[in-house]
């Protein structure tokens, strides 16, 4: 039992760093993506489409 709690413990930190830079990574991918799309219209709209 003490193995497991000893366990926890040093993946705990590394855990809650992992889900921050998830989290920081998903919203970059969402203003790529928004950045993309406001390109593509506007390419769009110079081309005349």
């Amino acid at each position: 039992m003490p193995d497991i709690i000893s366990f926890i413990n040093n993946l705990g930190f590394p855990i809650a760093i992992i889900f921050y830079l998830l989290y920081r990574f998903e919203k970059k991918l969402e203003y790529l993506t928004q950045s993309i799309q406001q390109l593509t219209d506007t390419i769009n709209k110079n081309l005349g489409e």
